[in-house]
């Protein structure tokens, strides 16, 4: 058996132990550094900055696997497309991936999901503008097309945002209650993300792991056997609350093991092979476009791995599956008694990245995107074009149909930004969806669940919830406070007003930060607010 330690915030990590840390470096992204706090115990504890693990003067002490979310710095983890070192010991999955530990299979997608930028390809590149750098981190519909080609199992999967549904199969009432202002997206079946539910539904994972929403949640999802005399296979769903003092944002489980499997991070060799498959279904470019599907309009639709196909990688490897510790510094380690200077972000290639495509046989999204810039001088810019751009069937701009309204709703633990709403904390409330999750209703094995895997601190009374649980909730559907309801850090939501979006495309300027948690960022400098 061996434990695991899961941790939610900015740093969504899986470690081997009950110690971990989390890592990040300067940047001048969205802000001066991205920060990844390191278990702040007191209020007046200062939160590591993460330069600390990217220069080599701390080490994490054991083995962390993380997933990137919307508040990372970009410009470094676009370095590592299929995954890396940030820092000793500390893996990126990538925008997706696939590996092992100890016999263990973890897959995870980075991002958030936005629809109007899901069918779009990879982009952007820095310097980002004021619209690539934040749809630098939307997910795309290439990466839970790769991810919808493995066939074999998945032992745990890491995403940002929740899978859509999620919260029907789990105490939604307590969930209701802690976030009462998830209650119109909850009851119109919008909040979380479309993309993520379709995979938890194809990956069937024994454990999925999440965050963004800043609350821990529980949940015990059956899934239907496809074929008569199939087990049907069960999710357990685990949300954690953000990284802050006092706050459910640590678990430990223990997941079986193979004793005799290596004990260091491999390759997966099925994800391997479905990377070299699809290679060149890359898109760096910012016009809508379908994936393959058997619709009769493509030659080829199936990308999963072949035993061929395997044991082609297998020999491109050398039979050596080992992850190599060969994380590079690749820009200057932040110097606290040097002064900051505000400097262009500069598109690098990551000698780990270029390491692996040569032995894989594959090409460095960041290599296509510079001679992209090269020969179009377009990397970079948010490109404008029809809905109906490069998409011959004339379908509508996304997969999944939402409309979006003006609102948005607000989560009182969020780090704003001035004269922009952080557009990813809380999913933008939506008239409808057309996403059907064609999963059994929640059973009775959810009560017993819940004790061992919901709160640790207080248990709910079960998980089964049904629409009428959330009637008595302090808020009713349009928003209106009818009674007192404390966050986690004591502020009254009932305070909390909706606020309009603001316009993404206003020109650009230097943003401050305004953190709502000010007494746990009272011992960091003062210019860490002008980010």
């Amino acid at each position: 058996m061996r434990r695991w330690r899961w941790r939610s915030g900015a740093a969504r990590g899986l470690s081997t132990s009950c110690c971990a840390a989390a890592t990040s470096r300067r940047c001048a992204t969205r802000r001066t550094y991205a920060a990844w706090p390191c278990r702040p115990s007191t209020a007046t504890c200062k939160p590591s900055t993460g330069e600390e693990y990217y220069s080599g003067e701390k080490k994490a002490p054991v083995l962390t696997l993380f997933i990137g979310g919307n508040h990372e710095a970009s410009n470094h983890l676009q370095e590592l497309p299929y995954g890396g070192w940030v820092a000793p010991n500390i893996y990126y999955l990538g925008l997706a991936g696939v590996v092992k530990y100890r016999g263990v299979r973890i897959g995870g997608i980075s991002g958030i999901f936005k629809s109007h930028d899901y069918r779009k390809g990879h982009f952007e590149c820095p310097p980002y503008n004021s619209s690539t750098i934040r749809s630098i981190y939307h997910v795309r519909n290439i990466e839970v097309y790769k991810l919808k080609q493995l066939k074999q199992p998945i032992d745990i999967f890491l995403s940002h945002d929740w899978p859509r549904s999620i919260y029907h199969y789990g105490n939604k009432k307590q969930l209701l209650k802690t976030k009462s202002f998830f209650r119109q997206e909850v009851e119109n079946n919008t909040l979380g993300s479309p993309a993520a539910s379709e995979l938890l539904e194809h990956l069937k994972p024994t454990y999925w792991f999440s965050a963004h929403l800043h609350v821990k949640f529980a949940a015990l999802m059956q899934h239907q056997a496809k074929d008569k005399g199939q087990t049907a296979r069960a999710t357990k769903f685990l949300a954690l609350d953000k990284c802050l003092p006092h706050r459910d944002f640590l678990q430990i489980l223990e997941i079986e093991h193979d004793p005799s499997a290596p004990d260091y991070l491999e390759y997966d060799i099925e994800w391997l092979t479905i990377l070299r498959a699809t290679d060149d279904l890359i898109n760096v470019t910012g016009h809508l476009w379908n994936m393959p599907e058997n619709n009769g309009l493509h030659a080829r639709w199936d990308y999963s791995a072949t035993e061929e196909g395997m044991k082609e990688v297998l020999e491109k490897l050398n039979h050596d599956l080992k992850v190599p510790c060969n994380f590079s510094v690749t820009a200057a380690c932040y110097d606290p008694s040097k002064p900051q200077t505000q400097m262009q972000l500069i598109h690098r290639i990551n000698p780990q990245t270029t390491e692996f495509c040569a032995q894989l046989g594959i090409t460095d999204i960041n290599v296509r995107l510079q001679k992209s810039k090269e020969e179009h001088h377009v990397c970079g810019e948010y490109e404008e074009q029809d809905d109906v751009e490069s998409n011959d069937s004339g379908e509508d701009r996304s997969e999944y149909n939402t409309d979006t309204s003006a609102l948005s709703s607000i989560n009182p633990d969020e780090i704003m930004l001035d004269e922009e709403e952080e557009e990813d904390e809380d999913s933008i409330v939506s008239a409808h969806s057309d996403m059907n999750t064609p999963s059994v209703e929640p059973s009775d094995q959810a009560s017993e669940f819940s004790a061992s895997f919901s709160d640790v601190r207080i248990l709910p009374g079960s998980m089964i919830v049904s629409s009428d649980d959330t009637v008595d909730s302090t808020v009713d559907r349009e928003g209106k406070p009818g009674g007192t309801v404390e966050s986690g850090n004591g502020e009254d939501l009932t305070k909390v007003s909706l606020k309009r979006l603001s316009d993404e495309h206003e020109p650009e300027q230097r943003k401050k930060i305004k953190r709502r948690n000010q007494a746990i960022y009272a011992a960091v400098d003062d210019d860490d607010d002008a980010a």
